[in-house]
């Protein structure tokens, strides 16, 4: 099983252009797209989270079961869900601005145990920023890292919920030694400064960075680049498309059972340039859609075959 923790929130997405435009709310939420990603990939995936038991917090968890995804990990609270307000540019590019204060998912606590299935467990985006329970989920990461469980990060940076831009990037690099696999955008990359051989000697086995259209690319300890291009495609938005790569990354490392820091090492250059085109696959038919409406396996099995 794969457990992914963070938060689940609400988008609401302009239906039009101007500051009055009608907003349509659309379950999102960077950990919570990535479980649904994997849950319809047909990986066994658990969410790890608190939700509200408000109507959108309901509407959330019924998200996660249609998907397939275990939500018996997930905590409950009468504090209201939490809200993302997007803007799209004419490029389909997504940002945010986060209605956050007295919400359900800030008030998370680390479990006493994860799954005793669980093979890997993924991080990232608000939930690592929020406090009290940013808190919570990082003991979750450092506790999941020394009991040899394969982790994930990817940090998602929202720059407008980060009050002390210093102090969290010496968080982030305080996290390193515990990533197996570390995930993050240009984007991302640039705002945490550093650069991927730097993060590999600090912890994680391997560093993917993703490119936009452009592809993506992943470092690995040895020295090694591999690099693969985009998948052409007529972008609608790009709402949940790093969160689908992912859930590619982790289920095509699942599906070859490399959920480890040396098998990592050990995929090469074939292994690693099929994974990193099965997620440029899966971000693709993500970004022709609107909203997070990461693919189903048939989809991916029909792109291949096309």
């Amino acid at each position: 099983m794969i457990v992914v923790a963070g938060e689940a929130l609400i988008d609401l997405v302009p239906q039009g252009t101007g500051a009055l435009a009608g907003l349509k709310p659309v379950l999102g939420g960077g950990p919570y797209n990535t479980a649904v990603a994997l849950g319809r990939l047909g990986s066994p995936t658990a969410f790890c989270s608190r939700t509200s038991r408000d109507a959108f917090g309901e509407a959330l968890l019924d998200g996660l079961r249609a998907a397939g995804v275990d939500v018996s990990a997930v905590q409950r609270g009468a504090e209201p869900t939490t809200l993302a307000l997007a803007t799209i540019d004419a490029d389909g590019s997504a940002a945010y601005s986060f209605y956050v204060e007295g919400t359900a998912d800030r008030l998370f606590e680390a479990p006493a145990a994860l799954p005793a299935e669980t093979r890997a467990v993924s991080f990232g985006t608000c939930s690592l920023v929020l406090e009290p329970g940013a808190t919570a989920y990082e003991t979750l990461l450092r506790t999941a890292a020394a009991q040899g469980v394969f982790t994930a990060l990817d940090p998602n940076i929202r720059a407008g919920l980060i009050p002390d831009a210093d102090a969290y990037r010496a968080r982030f690099r305080s996290w390193l030694p515990s990533v197996s696999l570390l995930k993050l955008s240009e984007e991302d990359a640039l705002w945490l400064g550093g650069s991927p051989r730097e993060w590999l000697a600090a912890g994680p086995a391997a560093v993917v960075i993703t490119h936009g259209g452009d592809g993506l690319s992943a470092f690995t300890r040895d020295g090694a680049v591999h690099p693969v291009p985009g998948e052409k495609v007529d972008v609608v938005d790009t709402i949940g498309a790093g969160d689908t790569v992912n859930a590619a990354l982790l289920h095509g490392l699942a599906a070859q059972d490399a959920l480890s820091a040396e098998a990592l090492l050990s995929l090469g250059a074939d292994g690693w340039t099929r994974l990193l085109r099965f997620a440029a696959r899966a971000a693709a038919i993500t970004c022709s859609r609107a909203g997070a409406e990461p693919p189903y396996a048939f989809e991916l099995d029909e792109a291949e075959a096309s």
